[in-house]
């Protein structure tokens, strides 16, 4: 599970990289900018929490940046690249991606209060 999380975030950031060279060099929507900034900074996140994290907390908070940037992004490529709406999917995952910070965030209070630092 944590190699497929590893693997999934590194193919985000990819996506993010290409979608800020089409962003940069195609006359596209701002939204692809957007979509590919969104992206690369969630496979950074979803990396940090596989790393900062433990046990079953890693795996989902990674899980929520993966899936949550994938739909986000994915809305917003749609939209500046295909010229087509895919409905609440944007909204949607950016409420995923907030639901993986927000999980981070208690993490990082519950580790700091029970655990001892590494």
């Amino acid at each position: 599970m944590r190699a497929a999380l590893i693997a999934l975030a590194a193919l985000h950031g990819l996506a993010g990289v290409a979608g800020a060279a089409i962003g940069a060099h195609g006359d596209v929507a701002a939204s692809v900018s957007t979509a590919a900034t969104m992206q690369s900074l969630h496979a950074l996140a979803a990396l940090a929490a596989l790393a900062l994290l433990e046990g079953r907390a890693a795996y989902v908070t990674a899980a929520l940046f993966i899936v949550g940037a994938l739909l986000f992004a994915g809305a917003l490529y749609a939209s500046g690249l295909g010229g087509f709406s895919l409905g609440p999917t944007a909204p949607t995952g950016g409420v995923i991606m907030m639901l993986g910070w927000a999980l981070f965030a208690i993490m990082g209070f519950t580790r700091s209060a029970n655990s001892p630092p590494r």
